[in-house]
């Protein structure tokens, strides 16, 4: 028989009960490793005479065009998202009023969470953030509402800042977990090609890298790495195969 293509790959957690199943999300690659160490007895030759197969490592890794904060949540962090989202308003353009009050009011002033900067529209550069009293080339944040110099009167400036939205998207926050917390779950893969299947089960997984990474004119892929060991009953994976080949 034949495979082509990534196939599918879903985790459900197993430290969690009636947790539902996540798609690792549109995977592009899936690669699986198992890893045996060797001992060789020499005699007198230069060959062995005897092997021995010890340990097995068995590792995964996928590579997902999919971003899943699901997927992230419960297969790396084993965390459970919350409704809402903080969001950002990058490069938002305002005018400093030509007349006191030297203030400007962001689209989004009520849930304003983190300043991100002012800059100068024209040229680029930066205010330089004050607690209070801004003179040329400063601002200050209180309230949701930047206050500006009279200095700056009628210039333009770009906002950046972060906003929440509580009805939106999902959000986890990630806490600083005692040495030994472990998410663990299973996983399932399939691929079919010409009506041929290829399936696996790997019955207890721990992720141990998640990486995430952009990149100039072209998609972000995260990658999972996870290790796999035996569940309570001693079974590690099952094969299963559509042809007996």
């Amino acid at each position: 028989m034949y495979s082509f293509g990534s196939g599918v790959l879903i985790g459900t957690r197993t430290d969690i009960a009636n947790a539902t199943p996540v798609n690792f999300g549109l995977v592009q690659e899936v690669t699986i490793d198992e890893a045996a160490s060797v001992k060789e007895l020499y005699g007198q030759f230069q060959h062995p005479i005897a092997l021995a197969r010890g340990t097995i490592k068995t590792t995964g890794k996928a590579k997902v065009a999919r971003i899943s904060g699901l997927a992230f949540a419960n297969l790396f962090y084993g965390a459970t998202p919350a409704a809402g989202q903080v969001a950002t308003s990058f490069a938002e353009i305002a005018t400093i009023p030509a007349s006191s009050p030297y203030t400007v009011t962001p689209v989004n002033s009520a849930t304003l969470v983190d300043d991100a900067g002012l800059v100068y529209a024209a040229t680029g550069l930066p205010l330089v953030k004050v607690a209070s009293s801004p003179v040329a080339g400063q601002y200050s944040l209180v309230g949701g509402v930047y206050t500006l110099s009279a200095s700056d009167a009628g210039k333009v400036v770009l906002a950046t800042y972060t906003y929440s939205l509580p009805t939106s998207g999902q959000n986890y926050v990630v806490s600083n977990q005692l040495t030994g917390t472990t998410p663990t779950f299973s996983a399932h893969f399939f691929t079919t090609f010409q009506g041929q299947t290829v399936s696996l089960k790997l019955n207890a997984c721990t992720s141990s890298k998640l990486s995430f990474q952009t990149k100039m004119e072209d998609y972000v892929l995260p990658e999972f790495d996870f290790s796999c060991f035996a569940d309570a009953t001693g079974t590690i994976m099952t094969w299963s195969f559509s042809e007996a080949s």
